[in-house]
């Protein structure tokens, strides 16, 4: 049969079928019954069990985007995790209703004295708190969950509910343990489940790998915009455990639409990918093998998936495992009870039972990677540790990378553990440690698959975010439509533009004790003259006709040893009589003003002659 007879052939049976009424009708009823099921959008239930379903291809659909002739629009407003690594929240508005997703926590650096931890300004979001709908956690790590009970105390719990994994859910929870907040309101999560959160938000997770359990990217919509939150992640072909990186449902978001990218930009400057997860449990397998005493590891409590890795190495070789460090019992206690840790039956040991087997049967699981001065590894290190002491033959491994700026203090820790004359592994080429970000490969890769008309790094120092906008210029997203913002920037999106409209209160809040906020700049800095150049204290007794008493009593801390200083304060005590002598004859009885006067000559006179600056304080007593 010729081209042309099939072509012909071909015609005729088409026209044949469909010039029958009723086959045409049954063609038109099972087309709407497909577009029905193909459109419908399941919602989460009250067991959590039913999973959104895709959507139709409407990525080149027409949305009309204008209310009374006035484009639509809502706003991005990042509140932590910008120009720094840690502390990473972010705000999403649209008219009078706000969703926030994460509320993480950084720590202290060596100018920070006495602060615990770091946490971001909720003062934009305490003066809006009545427009909060939902709190939206992406993964179940410090710097996106530890400033959650501060938060709540804040803002209260009765309108906020908290959306999240069933494992992140869990570690937030066990936040309020110490905490003056009630727990609100949760919602468990798992990818693709859909959320209608208010009036205008509807939220999707989708799965994606990172170093613990329960990741999710978050697609949020609303009617002016839609949005995607990468939240921390890489792309691991091989995951130890749980849903695995979701390369179809990002990619149906890519074509359904998806106006502004938020990508985490933490290992923007290295080249290529991350190794996957699994490539360390096979480096620990060798150094298990080669270690013939006991085996002293130590790793971040929340990576699960490692902590599993290790769990079945060391039954494997026959190793009971005992764990130190109030971090890594938290996280087997709950891990455990979840699930998430699966731990055969007698492998557990008491810490203070170490010393009851041979060496060669037992396994220390512990803390303290970055050299955390009171975590189970640095007490180790230092000999301070109250049931383990190093000893030839013992093998510790660091399973981590510092965090920038802990390097210091984890160098110091490995000489002090190599000074005991144990066998240390570290060393970044052996295989021990891999990252839980995604490389330059995998953040290109997020950006083809979601094509988003709008990108905003996130998450990273500025040189970081700075390569990531060009990584981003680069699979073709304009150089225009990349913005580069900070923490407190307001940007307006709507669906021919992305910019920024101005600044919100944000920053940081210094967390001390229980104290919220209450440590400022001001007193950090007093801190630091205290232990730049100490304190100087002069009490000065006063009568009450306005006389003072000529004996002056002066005292120092962290300026000078007094011993060693005599004509130096003696010097200063007949300044401070001679200044007094000075206010009676002028008739100066304010306390205030005798404080100001003492403290400005005695500062002057002691920086001239020692080149310091210690505080100094008078104490006025009324005799």
């Amino acid at each position: 049969m010729s081209e042309k007879e099939k072509g012909e052939f071909g015609n005729q049976i088409l026209k044949r079928n469909f010039s029958k009424k009723e086959d045409i009708n049954k063609i038109k009823s099972g087309m709407k019954r497909f577009r029905r099921k193909s459109t419908n959008r399941r919602h989460l239930d009250e067991k959590n069990e039913i999973r959104y379903i895709p959507r139709v291809n409407d990525r080149n659909r027409h949305i009309d985007r204008k209310v009374d002739g006035k484009e639509e629009k809502m706003y991005v407003i990042p509140l932590g995790g910008l120009e720094e690594v840690g502390k990473n929240m972010t705000a999403f508005q649209y008219k009078d209703e706000i969703i926030v997703v994460d509320a993480g926590l950084s720590f202290p650096e060596d100018e920070h004295l006495g602060i615990d931890v770091i946490i971001p300004d909720f003062s934009y979001l305490e003066s809006n708190r009545h427009k909060i709908k939902g709190l939206l956690l992406t993964h179940g790590h410090e710097d996106h969950i530890g400033a959650i009970p501060y938060f709540y105390q804040k803002l209260g719990t009765e309108n906020i509910p908290m959306y999240g994994g069933r494992l992140t859910l869990a570690l937030a929870r066990a936040k309020f343990e110490k905490k003056d907040a009630k727990l609100p309101k949760e919602k468990v999560i798992s990818g693709r489940t859909i959320l209608k959160v208010s009036k205008y938000f509807t939220v999707e997770f989708v799965s994606v790998t990172h170093s613990i359990a329960d990741c999710y990217a978050i697609c949020i919509k609303t009617p002016a915009a839609t949005i995607l939150h990468s939240g921390d992640f890489k792309v691991d072909l091989t995951p130890v455990d749980g849903e695995g990186f979701d390369f179809g449902r990002l990619a149906q978001l890519g074509e359904e639409g998806v106006d502004l990218l938020l990508s985490d930009s933490t290992n923007a400057q290295i080249p290529g990918f991350t190794p996957s997860e699994r490539t360390v449990g096979e480096s620990l397998k060798d150094e298990f093998a080669k270690a013939k005493g006991r085996i002293i590891l130590a790793a971040f409590a929340s990576h699960v998936h490692r902590l599993q890795q290790i769990v079945n190495i060391a039954t494997k070789h026959g190793r009971k495992i005992a764990i130190d460090g109030r971090s890594m019992v938290k996280i087997f206690e709950i891990c455990s009870n979840l699930g998430y840790l699966k731990i055969p039956r007698d492998t557990m040991i008491d810490i203070d039972k170490v010393e009851t087997y041979p060496a060669n049967k037992v396994l220390i699981l512990c803390t303290g990677t970055q050299g955390e001065p009171l975590a189970a590894l640095s007490r180790i290190a230092n000999g301070t540790h109250k049931h383990i002491s190093l000893r030839e033959g013992d093998t510790v491994v660091i399973s981590a990378t510092p965090i920038p700026g802990n390097e210091k203090a984890a160098t110091k820790n490995i000489n002090q553990l190599m000074k005991r004359d144990a066998n240390v592994v570290f060393e970044k080429g052996i295989g021990i440690h891999v990252s839980g970000h995604g490389c330059q490969e995998e953040q290109k890769l997020m950006i083809n698959l979601v094509k988003p008309k709008y990108f905003l790094p996130v998450h990273g120092e500025y040189a970081m975010i700075k390569k990531h906008k060009e990584l981003a210029m680069a699979v073709g997203i304009p150089e225009k439509n990349v913005i580069l913002t900070e923490n407190g920037e307001k940007l307006e999106l709507s669906k021919n533009s992305f910019r920024s409209v101005g600044r919100v209160p944000s920053g940081a809040t210094f967390i001390d004790g229980f104290g919220i906020g209450d440590v400022g700049n001001a007193v950090l800095k007093d801190r630091q003259n205290l232990a730049d150049d100490g304190i100087v204290i002069i009490t000065i007794s006063q009568y009450r006709n306005g006389k003072f008493n000529r004996q002056v009593e002066l005292v120092t801390r962290g300026f000078v040893y007094n011993k060693d200083a005599e004509s130096l304060l003696s010097e200063t005590k007949k300044l401070v009589r001679t200044e007094l002598a000075n206010m009676e004859n002028e008739g100066i009885k304010e306390i205030g003003k005798i404080k100001q006067k003492i403290r400005a000559k005695v500062g002057e006179f002691l920086n001239k002659e020692t080149d310091r600056e210690p505080i100094i304080l008078p104490i006025i007593m009324e005799v």
